[in-house]
């Protein structure tokens, strides 16, 4: 395994709508696309992050890496904590139209964030690894991470998202905003 370079804004890497990869028949994917994984994995956890996309280490393929930290899977259905997946060629469904504000960062982006309204909850599918369809609904943090690492795929970053670029801010000083902030829109 190992750690790649993350691409920042302004690679046209993260503006190009990233290419499907085959899924085969049977057996599950090739080692090359095992490894890839592996190494977004570890360059995940190295950055520290909990989502990453291929266009973010310079590779135009629909593939992403993500989990749920303890500390930020709120319980709820759909939102418990989990370890490192891997999904391939992934898409998701809105489950109805509530939204919530939520700050998001990117690792592409490094030391800003800002407040993104996200889908509270999907459902989503891709392929595993081994070649299997998973399907799972997802609320919160695990929808979040979900929504924004496929923007990566479809080259859209969190800041298209946004809102209001008021929100935008460096990270050490989001403390100087308080919680009404993510408050609904009115």
């Amino acid at each position: 395994m190992a750690v790649l370079p993350i691409v920042r804004m302004g690679n046209p890497v993260l503006r190009r709508v990233a290419d499907p990869i085959p899924v085969p028949v049977a057996g599950g994917f090739d080692d090359g696309l095992r490894q890839l994984a592996a190494d977004m994995v570890e360059t995940m956890f190295d950055a520290p992050g909990i989502g990453l996309a291929a266009p973010q280490i310079d590779v135009s393929r629909r593939i992403i890496v993500f989990r749920v930290p303890p500390e930020r899977a709120t319980g709820d259905q759909g939102d418990a904590a989990m370890g490192p997946q891997v999904l391939i060629n992934p898409e998701f469904v809105p489950l109805g139209a509530e939204t919530v504000l939520g700050w998001e960062g990117c690792l592409s982006i490094p030391g800003l964030r800002g407040v993104v309204p996200r889908y509270r909850r999907i459902r989503y599918r891709g392929y595993d690894l081994d070649g299997n369809l998973v399907e799972r609904e997802a609320a919160n943090t695990h929808a979040r991470v979900i929504q924004h690492e496929l923007d990566h795929l479809d080259a859209v970053l969190y800041l298209d998202r946004m809102e209001s670029l008021a929100t935008l801010t460096y990270m050490e000083e989001q403390k100087f905003f308080g919680p009404d902030v993510l408050a609904p829109s009115r």
